[in-house]
């Protein structure tokens, strides 16, 4: 976590990953004011911190000094938490996907500061925050959560801003931990896969065996990938993608155990396990079996419209 302030929606963070069953755990706060409060509270609470004032010093120069602390923490996922310094490019790029902030108005509304006395000013029943992921553009990325804060009569930006903040506090946490998780639920793995299965030319949903699957070609058509939700006793949720036999199925788990496996029935076929739920899940990588498959068993007539474009 990034903080620069007093920390109320670190606390928040923190005390939420001390529930039982909380998805996350916070293993750094880091800050660019060594005054910061946030730092004080978390060193009570056993979190290591780190900590590198910003002053004089180049802003690559302090992006990479905080860069370099949170991947040195075995950090899979950043959280700005009131840190109060735009971040380059590069850094933000590094965890482009994996890093989230929170924002007291509901976006798009009203990106940057004062945001409450906008609101107000503009006549709005609600303010509001929003938990959004980072890009380089400010208060920009793809918006995970919002919750909706109404504005009341008499409201100033200070007393409104009181009551975002509590809503902040439900918000953080929920979505934070929504979204570190996803990487481990059946619905959300499974609508990755279908939605890069059903690019694929003339690529159907089929349910196969119980299971869902994907085909092409029509109603004679072949299937090119199954989906598996720990079937069979596995503690895999995996997309099976065919290989060119048992040489290569081998291989691949030789090469790779955490990635590949040899599924149930399946595999003496030739088909591949391609582990989903995993940290790091390489999504080219499925996408690229999964074409690969569906041009092991797709119409010729669909595969040199395919080769075609490709050279074009």
């Amino acid at each position: 976590m990034l903080v620069s302030g007093t920390g109320t929606n670190m606390a928040a963070l923190l005390y939420a990953s001390r529930l039982p069953g909380a998805a996350y755990e916070i293993v750094l706060v880091a800050s660019n004011d060594p005054q910061a409060g946030a730092l004080a509270l978390a060193e009570a609470e056993g979190v290591p911190t780190f900590a590198l004032s910003h002053k004089g010093m180049d802003r690559a120069d302090h992006d990479a000094a905080m860069d370099a602390a949170i991947r040195e923490s075995g950090a899979e996922f950043v959280a700005l938490a009131g840190y109060m310094r735009i971040l380059g490019d590069e850094i933000v790029g590094r965890w482009a996907g994996r890093m989230l902030n929170i924002h007291p108005s509901l976006l798009p509304l009203y990106t940057g500061l004062e945001t409450h006395k906008r609101a107000i000013e503009a006549g709005d029943s609600h303010g509001g925050a929003s938990v959004h992921l980072v890009i380089p553009e400010l208060d920009s990325g793809e918006v995970l959560g919002q919750v909706r804060v109404a504005i009341q009569p008499g409201d100033t930006p200070a007393t409104l801003a009181e009551r975002v903040k509590l809503a902040e506090h439900q918000l953080y946490p929920r979505i934070l931990s929504d979204y570190v998780s996803r990487g481990y639920d059946a619905d959300y793995l499974y609508a990755r896969v279908a939605e890069l299965a059903l690019a694929l030319p003339e690529a159907e949903e089929k349910i196969s065996h119980g299971s869902p699957g994907f085909r092409t070609g029509g109603k004679s058509g072949k299937f090119f990938a199954h989906f598996s939700d720990q079937h069979h006793g596995v503690p895999h949720i995996s997309v099976l993608a065919k290989t060119s036999g048992q040489d290569e199925l081998l291989d691949l788990i030789e090469r790779d155990p955490d990635t590949f496996y040899k599924p149930a029935y399946y595999g003496a076929s030739g088909w591949v396990g391609i582990i989903l739920n995993r940290p790091g899940c390489d999504w080219d990588q499925v996408a690229h079996w999964l074409e690969r498959s569906w041009a092991s068993v797709a119409p010729k007539r669909l595969t040199k419209l395919r080769d075609a474009a490709a050279e074009f």
